[in-house]
């Protein structure tokens, strides 16, 4: 069995969803030493998030924006932690639900994911600033 972990910092993103699956790869190349196994990616933070959509179209990733900031406001009146911005709490909530971990398959030393598909950091602060990433990769 094989291990490999990095820690890895990203650039401060603008709020929304940003394609970051090129620089998970560059940040862990040791996965080509992999034939089969997994990889994880988690966040370190409880205002963003990580998941797994559409690589192509950017217009995907806007309208996911557009529509997680309708199903959930910011300023809605019963919120309670308002003390952080009104992006806060929403923030919060946006990524309990998309979570803060994903997990994919390695296949003779690649990722195996479908053809369209790539990992988001989902940023759902204003200003979240940079992103702490743990990136780990194990199997045979």
């Amino acid at each position: 069995m094989k291990i490999f972990q990095k820690e890895i910092k990203l650039e401060s993103h603008k709020r929304g969803f940003h394609l970051i699956t090129d620089a998970i790869l560059h940040a862990i190349p040791e996965i080509v030493e992999i034939q089969m196994g997994q990889l994880q990616v988690f966040i370190k933070h409880t205002s963003a998030s990580l998941t797994i959509n559409e690589n192509a179209d950017y217009t995907v990733r806007m309208d996911f924006e557009s529509h997680f900031n309708k199903m959930i406001p910011e300023n809605a009146p019963y919120y309670k932690h308002t003390y952080e911005g009104p992006d806060d709490m929403p923030a919060h909530i946006k990524a309990s639900l998309l979570g803060a971990s994903v997990q994919i398959p390695i296949t003779y030393g690649k990722l195996n994911l479908g053809i369209w598909q790539g990992i988001y950091l989902c940023e759902h602060r204003d200003y979240g600033g940079a992103r702490q990433i743990v990136i780990s990769a194990f199997g045979v």
